[in-house]
Formats: C-alpha cells, sequence, structure tokens
C-alpha cells in the first residue's frame, strides 16, 4: 500500500474529429497513438465516460495487448487513467498480454463492465505499424452500435481527461497491487494475473482434453504444426497444446510474442503464413494452424498443405458438433454468418433443421443472438470463428474443434473437407480486397454502383461470360433487422444474387489503420456435383470476377491493376 496518497490530476485537451471507432474499435498508425499529444488520452476518456458514473464508480475492468509496440506505455495511461476516473479494480494479463478471447473469458467469469483489448489484430505493428484499441462490453463482446454512438460523441467535443501521472504498475509482477488515491475512499486496485489459466480452465469444460490428447501421443499421433506469428498466442499455443495436451514442443513456431511480430503482419494467411504453408507442404504433419496478433483469428491446412477456406471452415464445424462435449450436453440452437461469409453453413442448417442468421459484418452482431439464446455458432469468412462460450472470435477454440474432429472421424483434414462436399455440396469462394484506395473513390464507387444494381433494369439482366451465363434474381444493399432488440443497421455491403445461387458481395471495411478505404469483392458459386468439387477455385469464379470488375469499373476508378490481397 502507498503511504503517500497519489494525486488526481484533470489535464485541458481538445477534441480529434476522427475518434469514432470502426468495426473493431479506433485503429490508427502507431505514430497517430504515440505522437499526436493527448490521442490515445482522448480517446481512452471517451470510453470511460461512455460508461454512466453510477457504474463506472468502484467497478472491474479487464485490460489486455497483443504484445505490439507501444502496448507497455499505452497500458501505463490506461491504468493511469482508470484510477483516476473512479474505476475500482483493473485485471491486467501478465506482462500486459492477453488474447482478445481470454480478456471476453475473463470479463464473464469475473463479472466486469468491460475491457479494454490493446490490439490492431492483423495489421502489421512496430513503430512504422498500426495500434488500436478495443472496447468490449460486459458480455464479453465487442461494443455495439450504441456504445460506439456514445464514444463517438463524446470523443467530439472532448475538453478534459483525468488521469494518476504518478501512479506506476509493473505488469512483470503477478499478484494484487492497491494504491491510496487522493479523494477515494477505497484503494484503486490492480491485479496481474496469469495470461492463459482462466481461459484453459474454460476450455477443459467444453473440451475431451484426453481425446485430443490421445490424437497427438498416442500410436498414430497426429504431428501438429502450429504458427504463432510472434504475435500474444505463443503462451497458450505453448501451454495448451504442448503443456496440457502433449503436442511436442517443436509442434509450435515462432510463439515468442514481439512488438512487430518479427517484421511481418501478423495474418493468418497463404501470403503472409507462407513458411507454414511450406512446411505442410512437406507432408510430415497432419494439421497446421497460424493465429494472428491477438488470437481471435485462425488458419486451418491438412497435410500436403490443403487449405480450409474459413467459411468451409465454419460449415465443416457446424456439421459435427455433436464431436464436442460443449454440444452434446447443451445442444445446437441456431447457428450465424456475416453476409458476405459463404452460404455453405447456410445448407448445414437447413439438413440439421437449425435456425441460420445472416448479419452484418462485425463480431458486435452476433452477441444479442448468443445472449438471447438462438445462437450456438458463428463466423466470419475472415478467419473468424466461435461460439457462445464467449462473445469474441476465438482462433484457438477454433483448433481445438477440428482436432476434436478428427479425433472423432480418424480422418485427415483433406478427407472431412472432401466428405463434407460430397454430402452436401462445395460452395466455391474468395476475397479480393483492394487496400489504400483513395476514400473519395471508394465513396463514390459504391454509391454508383449501388444505383446500378438498385435499378429496376439491372434485376432482369444476364452476364454472358464465355460459355457461362449468369442471370440476377436480386440485388440489393443488405441491412439487418435484429431479432432480439429491433435495431436497423442499413448499408451494410452491396450484394448481387445470381438464380444459380452464385452470389457478387462489394463492401467498404471498417477495420482499417487509417491510410487509405479498403474496397472488399467476395464471389461464391455453388457447386453440386462430386465430379466437379475439385477444382481450381480461381478458375471457377473467374467469370463471376469478371462480372464483378465490369459492374463496378474498380480498376478505372481507383487506378489498380489488380487486388492487394486474394484469400
Amino acid at each position: 500500500m502507498e503511504t503517500n496518497p497519489i494525486p488526481v490530476v484533470t489535464v485541458q485537451t481538445s477534441p480529434f474529429d476522427d475518434q469514432r471507432p470502426g468495426t473493431n474499435g479506433l485503429r490508427r498508425k502507431t505514430a497517430v497513438f504515440e505522437g499526436k499529444k493527448n490521442y490515445l488520452q482522448n480517446y481512452i476518456q471517451s470510453v470511460l465516460s461512455s460508461i454512466d458514473l453510477r457504474d463506472r464508480q468502484g467497478c472491474t475492468m479487464v485490460v489486455g495487448s497483443d504484445g505490439r509496440y507501444f502496448s507497455r506505455a499505452a497500458t501505463e495511461i490506461i491504468v493511469q487513467m482508470a484510477a483516476a476516473n473512479g474505476i475500482g479494480r483493473l485485471v491486467i494479463g501478465h506482462n500486459g498480454l492477453l488474447s482478445t478471447p481470454a480478456v471476453s473469458c475473463i470479463i464473464r467469469k469475473i463479472k466486469a463492465i468491460g475491457g479494454i483489448i490493446l490490439t490492431a489484430s492483423h495489421n502489421p505493428g512496430g513503430p512504422g505499424g498500426d495500434f488500436g484499441v478495443k472496447f468490449n462490453v460486459a458480455n464479453g463482446g465487442p461494443s455495439p452500435d450504441t456504445v460506439i454512438e456514445k464514444i463517438a460523441q463524446v470523443s467530439r467535443t472532448l475538453e478534459e481527461y483525468a488521469i494518476c501521472p504518478d501512479l506506476r504498475i509493473d505488469l512483470g509482477r503477478l499478484g494484487r497491487h492497491d494504491f491510496d488515491l487522493e479523494n477515494k475512499f477505497k484503494p484503486f486496485r490492480v491485479e496481474i494475473v496469469d495470461s492463459v489459466e482462466v481461459y484453459l480452465n474454460l476450455l477443459r469444460t467444453i473440451f475431451d482434453f484426453s481425446a485430443i490428447k490421445s490424437l497427438l501421443t498416442g500410436p498414430e499421433q497426429l504431428k501438429i504444426c502450429i504458427d504463432a506469428m510472434n504475435g500474444v498466442m505463443g503462451p497458450y499455443v505453448r501451454r495448451i497444446l504442448c503443456d496440457e495436451l502433449g503436442a511436442p514442443a517443436n509442434s509450435a513456431v515462432n510463439c515468442v510474442p514481439m512488438e512487430d511480430f518479427g517484421g511481418r503482419p501478423p495474418e493468418p494467411n497463404l501470403t503472409y503464413a507462407a513458411s507454414l504453408v511450406n512446411a505442410m507442404k512437406g507432408g510430415d504433419f497432419g494439421l497446421g494452424a497460424a493465429f494472428d496478433a491477438d488470437g481471435d483469428r485462425y488458419m486451418i491446412l491438412g497435410d500436403n498443405g490443403f487449405f480450409v477456406n474459413p467459411s468451409d471452415s465454419l460449415a465443416v464445424m457446424a456439421a459435427n458438433l455433436s464431436c464436442i462435449p460443449y454440444f452434446r450436453q447443451l445442444g445446437v440452437k441456431g447457428f450465424a454468418r456475416s453476409m458476405a461469409t459463404s452460404t455453405a453453413i447456410d445448407r448445414v442448417a437447413k439438413a440439421l433443421k437449425v435456425a441460420l442468421y445472416e448479419t452484418p459484418t462485425g463480431w458486435r452482431f452476433f452477441g444479442n443472438l448468443m445472449d438471447s439464446g438462438r445462437c450456438s455458432l458463428c463466423g466470419e469468412e475472415s478467419f473468424g470463428t466461435s461460439s457462445d462460450h464467449i462473445r469474441e472470435k476465438d482462433g484457438l477454440w477454433s483448433v481445438l474443434v477440428w482436432l476434436s474432429i478428427m479425433a472423432a472421424r480418424k480422418q485427415r483434414v483433406e478427407e472431412i473437407v472432401k466428405d463434407h462436399w460430397a454430402k452436401l455440396g462445395r460452395n466455391y469462394f474468395c476475397r479480393f480486397d483492394y487496400e489504400g484506395v483513395d476514400p473519395r473513390a471508394a465513396f463514390y464507387l459504391m454509391r454508383d454502383l449501388e444505383a446500378v444494381i438498385t435499378d429496376k433494369a439491372f434485376h432482369s439482366q444476364k452476364f454472358a461470360v464465355g460459355s457461362n451465363v449468369y442471370s440476377v434474381e436480386r440485388a440489393d444493399n443488405f441491412e439487418y433487422l435484429d431479432p432480439v432488440d429491433g435495431t436497423v443497421a442499413r448499408n451494410q455491403g452491396l450484394r448481387i444474387v445470381f438464380t444459380d445461387a452464385s452470389r457478387l458481395v462489394f463492401r467498404l471495411s471498417g477495420s482499417g489503420g487509417g491510410s487509405g478505404a479498403t474496397v472488399r469483392i467476395y464471389a461464391e458459386s455453388y457447386e453440386r456435383d462430386p465430379e466437379r468439387q475439385n477444382r481450381e477455385t480461381q478458375a471457377v469464379l473467374g467469370p463471376l470476377i469478371a462480372i464483378a470488375l465490369k459492374v463496378s469499373d474498380i480498376h478505372e476508378r481507383t487506378g489498380f491493376r489488380g487486388p492487394t490481397v486474394i484469400t
């Protein structure tokens, strides 16, 4: 206990006009957070002030980070400001590290009012990279639109923030630390906790760890290769997959968290996880996985480098939930996917006779469905999948689901996926990202494209590309009516649906780092015939992509010759 009370200081500031959170909180170049005076402090004050004062006084909050550059300095500022703003207790991961799923888990476990996560997800780290701040609410999930709007409103008029600049905390020292503050009757408490333990205990209640351990250590041992991409997942992979489940220590690579993630974007895809792809192509490993910086996204590979499209991964999980004790005990209430995600899971829902919900992009839209008991499993095409055990995407949970399915079915990854296609058909699917587009060009592109596809004449249009003819069945700007609270989310992406169930989707991403806009184009085609389910995705979707380029005129309007990333 400190002997002299720590002073609470009020600092005058001016508002910034660019602090409205996006799909995943506020993301900007690290230099903006680090270099613009009061930029981080203003945003943290906006987050804290968005919580009603009566709820904020004496409450508990969770703080964690993915370990990227500037996280330690930002965590110290958050501690100082939380103390000054009446928060009673902060729970922080050891060395400031907590995966996003672990933050959600801890919020729910200790009934915290919310949590602050310092991450820019799969965006690059380091001084020249990106930084981000997310605020998760009391259910453990991302801020809903009402909270986002409150934060934005405060940020636009903020004139001062409160801070205890003399308060210091050692993030490396586990345990409880109490501080006396001026004008506060109770001490302010900071608890530095093991980053993995609470989350691991939850996983033990969901999965049959003995079955997974037998798979990884038994006579028919499955060799795995797990790439933590030098993000927060290193300690989780080593503790859970190696120490707890018996995978050899050399199964885990790039497990030391680094401020710049080893110089590569911590994005689990075929481009940035190329070393994992090459390792899997060697044939020595039966399952490969990679995680993003904060552990909420993942990629699955089978032996010989067989890539599992994230939309297929979601559908395969949905079809095999009976392999998981958690779902055998609680049953399956329903599935949900973002609109841009492939409709493969829709076919599983129909076969299992469970409800399917189609939401906008953004994990926050799944929260109401899960809280109201409507949804057990949900996912997005951007390598994010999870269930109602928490309210966030969960990469390691997803890998354990795959290991559980392999243990139960005694099949390889590729066999499981191809059996799924043979039974329900294959949804060929891919996404094209145009990153760093001039924001004005992106805005007018989407505005004009909407005018084209919502014109009555478009709805009877046919497109001939080679020997393929696509007839438009419907086209719209997707809007979502929340079945729980009746709120409406409009302008959530342009979609064109053809009579053969093929789809094109266009949307502006809300998760960039502030360096231009990102336009995303999604193409999907359904194939029922097993004889035609092993073709190259790009070859199958080539005609649809040609239509997308024609109707959007994206290359001419942006100056791009092609997409920056294809997934």
